[in-house]
Formats: C-alpha cells, structure tokens, sequence
C-alpha cells in the first residue's frame, strides 16, 4: 500500500482538500475573521446577515460569522481527542484481551458488554453530568462509552491471527511476547483499527456537538457549533441564523470527514483491489 495509490483516487483527494482546508481554517482563524468572537454588543444584538455582518449577530451582538470560525477550533481539538483516546485504549485491551484469553480476556469483554448494554448517547449524557459540563468531560463521556467497539474489533482481530501458521512457529521458536504483539499482531490489525477510526470521525463529532446542545459539552462564552445551537433555538422564528449557519456548519465537516473515511476504507479494502 502506497501513498500513491491514495493520490491517483480523485474522490480521496478531493475530500482529503477539503478536510485539509477544515484544519487551516481552524490554525488561521485569527487572520481569517474580522470581528473578535467574544466581544459583545448589546446595541447590534440580533442583526441578520448584511455587508457588515456577514451571518448576522447573535443575542449577545456577537458575530456569528467570527464564531463559527473559531468553532472550528473546539470541534476538531474535542473530536480528534476521543478519536485518540478510543483508538489507544481500545485497541490495547482487545490486544491484551484476545493475546492472553482466560480470566482477562473475561474481565475486558464483560467490561465492554456491560457499556454497551446502555444507550451510548444516554450514558454518555449521565456520565458528562456526574464529571460536570465541560469539553474535557464530554470527551471523556463519550470515550469511555466507545471504547468497547474498538476493543472487540481488536480482540477478533488478534483471535483471527492466532490463527495463522507463522505465529504457531514463532511461539514454538521462542518469541517473547512483545516482540509477537509488534511484529505480528500489530501490524496484521492496525490498517482495520484506522479505517474503523476514520470512519468514526463524522459520528464522533455529531456525538460531541449533541452534547454541547444539551449542555454537557462546551460552555459559554466558548464558540462551539453544538452550543451555538442551543443558544439559538429559543430564536429560531425571529432569527433562524442563529442556527442556520451553526447547523450548516455541522453538516459540512461531518460529510467531508465522513467521506474521507469512506474513501479510505473503499481504497484499503482487499476485496476490491
């Protein structure tokens, strides 16, 4: 597998740009607005969209514009964190657990039965509400309830090498575990892992943005698409930009990276090359 072979793929590279100019926008956000986010002006509160506002003001006279810019910051910062943080932890202990079997194997998977047998949304929210509203927290919330899915891919995966001939040899010829794990196991799991992670991308940050709707994400004054959202829903009839833009915003990235994701599992995948 080459890099080459993801650059001669023009629906990759198209999303690939796409998702490129997402994280510019989030590293250059100072040069790219024009109107500080935060500042509030309680004399242009509610304006619609013109000249000099080009989405409008919010309640507060802030501009809307300059807030969905700097949205990309937490949102980005917020997703890649959980995509991290389950991808680490899961893929550790499904190793661990289908490596070693027995008891800890046992612990692990009950462990993540246990997590999935709730809704993922609604434990999330429980366990964001019990840690305190705030982005840390909400990051956490939702990796803890995400990780099992992530663990149980590795673990089949590790049982599905196991199986293999050249491991059979390797553990007869006395390979100690790590040197096993590192240049057999890993390798043979960590393409599936990161498409899986890929993939996920779209939905984690639908699944941070929610909770920032409901109050367990992100708080004020932070400019957070999902927050923005909650502050503009009690003015939706007599200012819809408040949450046209926000929303508009949301959908965007989330398809980029969706695609993007999509696009890379389509190329790696054996059965179509």
């Amino acid at each position: 597998m080459t890099i080459k072979r993801f650059f001669n793929n023009k629906q990759f590279l198209f999303f690939f740009i796409l998702a490129l100019l997402i994280f510019l926008v989030a590293i250059f956000a100072p040069f790219i607005v024009t109107k500080n986010p935060y500042d509030a002006i309680m004399t242009e509160s509610l304006l619609p969209p013109s000249s000099k506002y080009l989405f409008g003001t919010d309640r507060l006279g802030r501009d809307i514009f300059s807030r969905i810019i700097y949205g990309t910051r937490p949102s980005l910062l917020m997703t890649f964190s959980l995509i991290v943080i389950v991808f680490v932890t899961g893929t550790f202990l499904g190793v661990i657990s289908g490596y070693f079997g027995g008891k800890i194997d046992s612990i692990i998977m009950r462990l993540a039965d246990m997590m999935m047998s709730f809704p993922g949304l609604v434990l999330a929210i429980a366990v964001a509400g019990i840690l305190g509203p705030n982005m840390v927290n909400s990051v956490l919330a939702v990796a803890l309830v995400t990780w099992p899915k992530y663990a149980r891919l590795a673990r089949s995966l590790v049982l599905k090498t196991k199986k293999n001939n050249y491991i059979e040899i390797a553990i007869v010829g006395g390979a100690k575990t790590s040197k096993l794990l590192l240049k057999y196991f890993l390798p043979n799991i960590i393409t599936t892992m990161i498409v899986t992670a890929t993939t996920d991308i779209g939905a984690m940050m639908l699944e941070l943005a929610s909770l920032s709707f409901l109050g367990f994400g992100a708080q004020a004054p932070t400019p957070e698409w999902g927050l923005m959202l909650n502050e503009g829903r009690t003015y939706i009839s007599k200012a819809p930009w408040l949450i046209l833009y926000p929303g508009l915003a949301i959908v965007f990235v989330v398809v980029v990276f969706n695609m993007l994701g999509d696009t890379v599992r389509d190329i790696l995948d054996t059965k179509n090359n």
